[in-house]
């Protein structure tokens, strides 16, 4: 998947990005999903989504009565917004999807919106998670990724074993604990990991 060449974008509960990467995302945008607890910042930007998709306890009353029509609900407590909105662009065969304001306000749903990257990923979407500060990209097996030399790359281990890397400063090994895959480092303008499984990479801007 080409960089920002996504199908859609959700806008999650977390803090409404601010850097100019996410941004970027947001503004070149064919398709935006928010959930609904991130309805009210994205309109009070003056843009309007495509779709409000949650249980709706979020969004402000006058914004449900305003956008009615946008409004998806899905009222059971099983799985979270961004996985109702998830499903919601899945659903419509947009699978190339990119999520912001999946972080921040609260640590535990930041590391379970995180989590979900690989589940997504399993159901078939290609996602992305663009942050203030990098980009989470779920994978299994061998994957090829651009970069710049310097540039911090951290990898975690979800299922993945026999890991290896080139074009990465560190030798990486399979991995016990998610610390250890942190802060490496690129040494050209691509880095490959080779594994048997699934993992999570994060890369800085």
């Amino acid at each position: 998947m080409k960089d920002n060449v996504f199908d859609a974008v959700i806008v999650g509960g977390g803090e409404y990005p601010t850097a100019e990467q996410p941004l970027k995302v947001i503004s070149d945008a064919r398709y935006i999903v928010c959930c609904d607890g991130a309805a009210d910042s994205h309109i009070a930007t003056g843009a309007i989504p495509d779709a409000i998709v949650g249980d709706g306890d979020s969004i402000s009353s006058y914004n449900k009565a305003k956008y009615p029509h946008l409004l998806h609900i899905v009222s059971e407590q099983e799985s979270n917004d961004q996985t109702k909105a998830v499903r919601f662009l899945l659903e419509q065969g947009k699978r190339k999807i990119a999520i912001v304001g999946a972080t921040g306000k609260r640590e535990d749903h930041t590391i379970g919106n995180i989590s979900l990257l690989i589940e997504y990923m399993r159901a078939g979407a290609e996602v992305r998670s663009y942050t203030d500060y990098g980009v989470f990209i779920p994978c299994k097996g061998t994957t090829t990724h651009r970069c710049r030399k310097g540039q911090q790359v951290s990898i975690f281990s979800i299922t993945a074993n026999n890991l290896s890397a080139e074009g990465l400063l560190y030798p990486i090994y399979d991995f016990s604990n998610w610390w250890q895959g942190t802060l490496n480092e690129c040494t050209g303008d691509s880095f490959t990991i080779r594994a048997e499984g699934e993992y999570l990479l994060f890369i800085n801007y």
